[in-house]
């Protein structure tokens, strides 16, 4: 994999990630960074729960990873102690 490859690779999770955010209570903490490692662990989450499904990018299946993310998003919120809060 090289430098563009995975550059793309974490602007893809990351979008994953911010659009999870999006449909889950809660938010996630930090910036693009954070949110980019949010989106690489639901992409792993995702996959690994339901394969690959859907379209794929960049090695990011898009419908897991977002299911993935919304998961990973929703156990941070559940531990920080704001899970069911909205913003």
């Amino acid at each position: 994999m090289g430098i563009i490859s995975f550059i793309l690779f974490l602007l893809i999770a990351a979008t994953c990630a911010a659009i999870a955010e999006y449909f889950v209570p809660g938010r996630a903490p930090g910036g693009f960074l954070a949110t980019a490692i949010i989106g690489v662990l639901g992409a792993w989450v995702g996959s690994s729960l339901m394969g690959h499904l859907g379209p794929d990018l960049a090695g990011v299946s898009i419908i897991p990873a977002i299911i993935g993310a919304a998961v990973v998003v929703f156990i941070i919120g559940l531990i920080k102690g704001r899970g069911l809060a909205r913003r």
